[in-house]
């Protein structure tokens, strides 16, 4: 787990964008990340048919996750809004 990045428990699954939807806190700032299906299914390394699949991967690779935001962040790798998208 990293300590300089912490995500939030709150996921939410955007089904327009075949994505989930959070939040991680970095430096006193909350950043607004994305994880595609696509990405997370690797991850996972399995199909995630539903929303319901996808939280419950989500919360099974999270600590990678957090990884994989703090990366981006180190690369400066924020979308024009401030996101950071995996």
């Amino acid at each position: 787990m990293n300590q300089d990045i912490i995500v939030g428990d709150e996921v939410y699954w955007q089904p327009e964008q075949q994505r989930l939807a959070f939040s991680a806190h970095w430096q006193g700032r909350q950043v607004p990340c994305f994880i595609t299906q696509h990405r997370l299914e690797h991850l996972a390394g399995q199909q995630l048919p539903d929303e319901a699949s996808a939280i419950l991967a989500f919360e099974q690779v999270r600590f990678d996750i957090e990884e994989l935001v703090c990366e981006r962040i180190e690369e400066e790798a924020f979308a024009p809004d401030g996101s950071i998208s995996l």
